[in-house]
Parts: C-alpha cells; sequence; structure tokens
C-alpha cells in the first residue's frame, strides 16, 4: 500500500465517509456511531452526532449520550455528545433535567450548558435553581443558559448576579442580560462599566439605554488603548442608533460629536473598525464617522455597503459628510468596489448641489452605463443652470435621452429661460431631434412657431419630433398639424402624428384615428390601435372588432386590449379572439374575461381554453375561473387538474380549485 494511502488525511476521510454512509434505521447503528463519538477527527465526531439525531430510538440514543458525557478524559466524545443531545429536541429534557442532580458538577455543568442550548422555556425553573448550585461552573453555566432561553424571572435573577462576589457569575450575568437585551438601571451598569473585567459586557448593555449620559459614557470608551473595548463600544453605539427617529438620532450625535472630537487618533480608530470583520462593529463605527462628519472617511464609509444589511446605514452616515466628502467620493469613484460604487452613487444623488456639476460632468466621460444613469439623475438634483447644457447634449445619446429629458424637466423648475434657450439652441442647431421633444413639453406656445417651422422640415425624423411635441405644447396647434402630417410620405411622421392625436379626444380627434387604423403601414396602424383606447373613442369599436380577426397577432392583440379599455368587448368578439391562431390573442381575450361585463358569458369561453394545445393559455384560462366567482366551473377546473402534466399549469389549476371550492 502507498504511502499516499496511508496518509492521515486519507484515513480520516474514510472513516468520515464510512459514517455517512451508515443507515441510523439498521441494528447496530447506534454502537457504530457513538464509537464515532470518539474518533480523533472532529469532523468524524460531527458526523457521527448527525448520524444519532436520526436513530429511530429518541429514548435510547438520549440514554447512550449521556452515559458518553460522564467519561472523564474524553473531551472530544463528550462535546460531541452534547452537539448531539443539543439537537434531540424536547425527548433530551428530562434526561438533562435529572442530569442537574447528579453528583459530579462537571456532569450538572454539561447539562445547563445543554439545556440552555436546547433553548426550551419550560426548563427555567430548574436553570434558575441551578444558580443556588454549591460548583461556581455549574452556576455559571446556569447563568448562561438562562440568558439564551429566560424570561422575566431569568432577567431578574440574573440583575440580582451582579452583585454576586464572584467577578466570573457577575460577567456571565451581564453576557446574559445582553443577550436577553434587558438592560437594568442606568446608575447600575454606569458602576459595573468601571470594572476592566466587566467593561466590554457593560458597555453592550449601556447601549440599551437612550442616548445621553450612556453615550458619552460608550464613547469615552473608544479613548481605551484596549481593542476589544473599543470594538465593544462600537458595537454599543450601533445598538442605540439602530431605530431612533430623527430627534433622538440627532441627540445621540451631538454627544458623540461633543466626546470623540477630543480623542486623539479617533479618525484612525474608525477607520480600522469600518474595515473589521464584525457586523456590529461596522455599524457603531458608522454612527461615530456621521457624528464627526469626517470627510476623509468617505471612501471607508462607502466600502461598508458590501454588507448588505447596512446599506441604510451607510447612505446616512455619507449623508453626514458634507460637500468634501462627497468631493472624495466623485474622485474615487473608480477604485471603489462595486457595491460600494453603487451606493455611492445613490448617496451622490441625494448629496449633490450646485457646485458638484463639474466633477458629475467629470465622471460620465469614464462611468460604465449604469453609473451615468445615477450621474445623469445627480445633474437634474443640483438645481444649478450649469447643469442644463450637459444634459441637453446628453438627449442625443439614446440610452440616456429619456432621464435627461426628466432631469431637464427638474432644472426648468428653477431656470426655465436658460433651459428654453439651451433646448432652442439644440434645435437650431440640429443637435437631436430628442431636444424637440422636450423643447415641446416644456416650452408650451412659446415654442409653437419654431415646431410649424419644424414640421415642414425636409428631414422625417425632425418632422415626426415636430408633430408629435405640438401636441403636448398646444392641443389645438397639435391636432392642425397632425391633420396635415397623416399624409405625409414617411410612415415615421404618420406615426407621431398618432401619438398626437392620441393625446386629444373629440368626435374630429376620433374620425382622424379612423384613416390611420387603415393606413398602409403596419406601426401607423399599430399606433391608432392604442390612440383609439387612449382616448376613449368607442365610436371606433366596430374597426377594431375588424382587427381581432386580423393576421397580425399584434394587431389583434392591441385590438383586443383597446376595446377592453372602451368597455365594448362583446362574447362575439371574445370568440373570435379566442379562436386566433395566435397564442398571445388568446391570453388577451382571457385577461378581457375578467371584466365585470364579461364574467357571465366568460366562464364558457375559459372553460373552453382548458384543453388548449399550449399551456400558457389553460394556465391562463384557470387564473380567469378562479376570478370569476362561479362555482358550476369546478368540475371542469378538477377534470382538468386531473390530466394537466405541465407543473406551472397544475399550479394555476389547483389555485382556481382552491378559490372556488372556499378552501
Amino acid at each position: 500500500m502507498s504511502d499516499t494511502v496511508r496518509s492521515p488525511e486519507v484515513l480520516e476521510e474514510a472513516r468520515y465517509r464510512a459514517l455517512q454512509a451508515v443507515d441510523p434505521r439498521t441494528p447496530g447503528a447506534l454502537e457504530t456511531l457513538t464509537q464515532g463519538l470518539h474518533d480523533e477527527s472532529w469532523r468524524v465526531r460531527h458526523a457521527a452526532a448527525e448520524g444519532l439525531r436520526r436513530v429511530p430510538d429518541a429514548p435510547g440514543v438520549t440514554a447512550r449520550l449521556i452515559s458518553v458525557l460522564g467519561e472523564r478524559g474524553e473531551t472530544g466524545a463528550r462535546n460531541a455528545a452534547a452537539e448531539a443531545l443539543a439537537g434531540m429536541g424536547p425527548v433530551a429534557l428530562r434526561p438533562l433535567v435529572r442530569l442537574l442532580e447528579h453528583e459530579d458538577p462537571d456532569q450538572r455543568k454539561l447539562a445547563a450548558d445543554i439545556l440552555g442550548q436546547l433553548g426550551r422555556p419550560e426548563v427555567e425553573d430548574v436553570l434558575l435553581r441551578a444558580l443556588s448550585d454549591v460548583d461556581l461552573n455549574v452556576r455559571v453555566a446556569a447563568a448562561e443558559a438562562l440568558g439564551r432561553l429566560g424570561g422575566d424571572a431569568a432577567a431578574r435573577a440574573l440583575e440580582s448576579l451582579l452583585d454576586a462576589p464572584t467577578a466570573l457569575l457577575r460577567l456571565a450575568a451581564l453576557e446574559g442580560l445582553a443577550s436577553l437585551k434587558r438592560a437594568p438601571p442606568l446608575a447600575r451598569v454606569m458602576a459595573l462599566v468601571e470594572d476592566p473585567g466587566l467593561q466590554r459586557s457593560a458597555l453592550r448593555l449601556l447601549g440599551l439605554h437612550p442616548p445621553g449620559v450612556s453615550t458619552e459614557r460608550i464613547c469615552q470608551a473608544l479613548a481605551s488603548p484596549v481593542r476589544s473595548v473599543r470594538e465593544a463600544a462600537f458595537v454599543a453605539l450601533g445598538t442605540q442608533a439602530g431605530g431612533l427617529g430623527p430627534y433622538e438620532r440627532g441627540e445621540l450625535d451631538a454627544v458623540a460629536r461633543a466626546v470623540v472630537g477630543g480623542i486623539p487618533e479617533v479618525t484612525e480608530r474608525v477607520a480600522q473598525a469600518l474595515d473589521g470583520e464584525d457586523v456590529q462593529v461596522r455599524a457603531g463605527a458608522l454612527v461615530v464617522a456621521g457624528a464627526l462628519g469626517e470627510a476623509s472617511l468617505a471612501v471607508a464609509v462607502a466600502e461598508v455597503a458590501r454588507e448588505d444589511r447596512l446599506l441604510r446605514e451607510v447612505l446616512f452616515t455619507l449623508g453626514q459628510l458634507g460637500p468634501e466628502g462627497r468631493r472624495l467620493l466623485l474622485g474615487n469613484m473608480g477604485t471603489l468596489s462595486l457595491p460600494a460604487r453603487t451606493v455611492a452613487a445613490e448617496a451622490l444623488v441625494l448629496l449633490v448641489d450646485a457646485t458638484s456639476v463639474p466633477e458629475l460632468c467629470a465622471l460620465l466621460e469614464w462611468a460604465e452605463d449604469d453609473l451615468r444613469t445615477v450621474v445623469v439623475r445627480a445633474l437634474g438634483r443640483t438645481r444649478s443652470p450649469d447643469a442644463v447644457a450637459p444634459l441637453v447634449a446628453l438627449l442625443a445619446d439614446p440610452s440616456l435621452s429619456g432621464m435627461a429629458s426628466r432631469a431637464l424637466e427638474q432644472l426648468t423648475v428653477g431656470h426655465p429661460l436658460v433651459a428654453l434657450a439651451a433646448l432652442e439652441a439644440a434645435v437650431e442647431q440640429r443637435t437631436t431631434p430628442a431636444a424637440v421633444a422636450v423643447l415641446g413639453r416644456l416650452g408650451g406656445a412659446r415654442v409653437l412657431p419654431l415646431l410649424r417651422r419644424l414640421a415642414r422640415d425636409e428631414d422625417a425624423a425632425w418632422r415626426a419630433a415636430a408633430v408629435e411635441a405640438a401636441g403636448r405644447a398646444d392641443g389645438e396647434t397639435g391636432q392642425e398639424l397632425a391633420r396635415g402630417a397623416l399624409a405625409d410620405e414617411s410612415a415615421k411622421v404618420r406615426v407621431a402624428a398618432v401619438r398626437s392625436l392620441g393625446q386629444q379626444k373629440g368626435t374630429e380627434t376620433s374620425n382622424f384615428l379612423a384613416l390611420a387604423l387603415k393606413d398602409e403601414d403596419r406601426a401607423v396602424r399599430l399606433a391608432a390601435v392604442e390612440a383609439v383606447g387612449g382616448v376613449g373613442a368607442k365610436d371606433r369599436s366596430e374597426d377594431l372588432e375588424a382587427l381581432v380577426r386580423h393576421g397580425d397577432g399584434a394587431l389583434a392583440v392591441l385590438s383586443v386590449r383597446a376595446l377592453a379599455k372602451l368597455g365594448t368587448v362583446g362574447p362575439g368578439v371574445l370568440w373570435d379572439a379566442l379562436s386566433h391562431p395566435d397564442a398571445e390573442v388568446v391570453k388577451a381575450a382571457l385577461a378581457a374575461l375578467t371584466s365585470a361585463e364579461a364574467s357571465a358569458d366568460g366562464a364558457a369561453l375559459a372553460v373552453s381554453l382548458l384543453g388548449h394545445p399550449r399551456w400558457d393559455v389553460r394556465a391562463a384560462a384557470a387564473r380567469v375561473l378562479g376570478g370569476l366567482d362561479r362555482p358550476e366551473c369546478l368540475p371542469a377546473l378538477q377534470q382538468a387538474l386531473s390530466v394537466e402534466h405541465d407543473g406551472l399549469a397544475r399550479v394555476a389549476l389547483s389555485d382556481a380549485v382552491a378559490r372556488l371550492s372556499g378552501r
């Protein structure tokens, strides 16, 4: 046999796999797994403990594990047995309670430890009695166990132990109260925090008190040369800040600022804590960073965003770091990790002001697409006239045009003349037709002469932009330009005319939309169908009904939806739609069945589709029937469910059956 086969690692792996392969239901499994508790490898012992919990004879397993606890000198086996007992549940309670009466104090201590891990409130009384045990280790174990599961009686008992003559018992009581989140009176904790051996636990309890004197004492601990004490103070501050309203948080920050501002090297200590592994320590460090308002911590604060649970506090803290902190973030965006960059970008939207425009424009030069969208939003929030020009330029970028348009609308509130002048200049320079659309929304009557001129432009893209923008700027002018544009040689312009008409109402609009519904271009007809539904032109219902039977599935789908919006979907139209070869048309018709007008006839139509060849149509039919409140459809649904093979369709059918049967 080779040395590799004989190596300890290979042998350990073999024993580990052998125990994992043991069937806990077979005879001899209890003995084999119990022997595994004594293995030299913790992995093997853990596998044995896991296996013992699956042996069917739970009382027998518990008894065997209790016996292993008594094997002195077998530390590994005893710990593994304790692990297994902690996972046995209620069956282990009675034997462990009896073990608390054992003559060996070591056995009693183990019993208290395991009872605490079981976390069963019914053992509170026996653990309270164990606080009077003659052995100190048992009393400490009982106190620790009560801290995991105790109620009011446990909290009172632990508080009484704060006067115990033994430091170890006082420490266990403090830890237990901290776990229970039960803070003794402030004066009592303030006295205990002066004891070096109890300081860290007492600081945690101070964090459970409201801001004020407690905050001052916690912050003083940040001057400690002992790192663990400082970390306990950070944890306490994070606890204290959690869930506070604006007023209370302001009080905490004011106290913290007054104290920590005088601590040497506090910025370095906060930066170290922000970079630590403990989430609670980082939470408290964010509180101190914000209270200090130390801009140099901006990057370190942003990097805490790698922990999802602290995102809200990170954003809040970044908001406290002022303009210099914002500038540092902007200057370091390229070096931040992805989570930090994301949260920093969101923070920038909230933090920017009129002085931020140059930095934001510089960021646009290299940022990737998702970050560029945030920068555009931030430019709109600067409220600065200097942001108008870069936003107008971004209208030429198809990926950012819509967001730049919305940002410009924000700026127009404070700087209407600057925004309109920049947009008019962009149009005159023919930067992008997108500028025309924004101009129409923001300019009103002032820009109508320009829009009239552009509606006759030789470039179809500019004519289309002008016609659609006119509908937003002025209804009468918009309708006038749209009428003429319906005869334009360019389908793009005719589509723009239809969209402009879709912003108007009235008989004249309906008549012009009737012409568009018969246009030779498919895109124009699609736009016209949507416009008819949008303006509520019920007199065009017959035209839409004819299109429901059209071979173009997209036209048929939009026609069904428009008829549903108009409230003129009749049974005949539904039958036409439900027999359409395009499944999307069928599903659109099913969606229309949920209207009150269609519900009486809709049940039979939906039932007819429970046998449709496509699973998604069957599922849609089931969802409709589940919402029609017609119990007579239940047998059909049950029959369909009995033969349905598709998983998703079965879910929809099951839900419908449950709803109609009242389950």
